[in-house]
C-alpha cells in the first residue's frame, strides 16, 4: 500500500501551531475536548475542556475562536488518526489490516455522534474528512475482498454505514458492544 498524503492530513497539519508550547497546548485542547464530547456530548462546557486540558479559557479561545472551530479540529484530528491506523495496519494480514482498523473507526464515531450535529455536511474540513477516510479504508477493504477475506457484494460505505449503526446503540460495556461487532463483522467474512 502507497503512503498518500490525505487532504485531512493537510488541514490538521495547517491547523496546528508551530511553536512547541503552543502546539502542546493544542494537543492538550483536543484531547480534553475529545473526551469530554464523549463524555457530555456537543454541548459540553468549554470552561471544562480547558481546565482538563490544564490551560485558561483564553487559550481554549486563541485555538479555537468558535465552538464551531473546536468541534472541527476535534473532528479532523479524529479522521486524521483514523487515516494514521490505515497506514500502521496496511502491512498485516489483510481481514486483521481491516478489522484494526474498523476497531479504531468504532472509537471514531464515539466522538463523531457527539459533534455531528454541529456540523455542516458540506464543509471544507467535513468533505476533507470525508475524503480522507474513504482513501484510508477503501484499500484496506478492497485488499480483504481481493484475498477472498470479506464479501463481494457489499462495498466500503455499506460496511462503515453497517459498523457506525452499531456503535450507535448504547451497550452494558465496551464488551458487550465488541461482541456483537463482532458478530456482525463475521457476516462480512467471505471465509467463514
Amino acid at each position: 500500500m502507497t503512503v498518500q498524503p490525505f487532504p485531512v492530513s493537510q488541514l490538521v497539519a495547517s491547523q496546528r501551531p508551530h511553536r512547541k508550547d503552543a502546539a502542546r497546548n493544542y494537543d492538550a485542547l483536543i484531547a480534553a475536548a475529545r473526551e469530554i464530547f464523549a463524555e457530555s456530548g456537543a454541548d459540553a462546557s468549554l470552561e471544562d475542556i480547558a481546565r482538563r486540558a490544564g490551560v485558561g479559557i483564553g487559550t481554549l479561545y486563541r485555538n479555537f475562536p468558535t465552538r464551531r472551530h473546536l468541534f472541527e479540529s476535534v473532528y479532523a484530528d479524529e479522521v486524521n488518526d483514523l487515516c494514521r491506523v490505515a497506514r500502521d495496519v496496511a502491512e498485516l494480514d489483510p481481514w486483521e489490516a481491516l478489522t484494526s482498523w474498523l476497531r479504531r473507526f468504532v472509537d471514531y464515531t464515539v466522538t463523531k455522534r457527539a459533534i455531528r450535529q454541529a456540523m455542516d455536511d458540506e464543509s471544507e474540513i467535513f468533505l476533507a474528512c470525508r475524503e480522507s477516510m474513504y482513501q484510508a479504508g477503501g484499500p484496506l477493504f478492497e485488499r480483504a475482498q481481493k484475498a477472498g477475506r470479506a464479501r463481494t457484494d457489499i462495498n466500503l460505505d455499506d460496511l462503515l454505514r453497517m459498523v457506525a449503526g452499531i456503535t450507535a446503540t448504547n451497550f452494558l460495556d465496551d464488551a458487550q458492544r465488541d461482541r456483537v461487532l463482532n458478530v456482525a463483522l463475521d457476516g462480512v467474512r467471505a471465509d467463514g
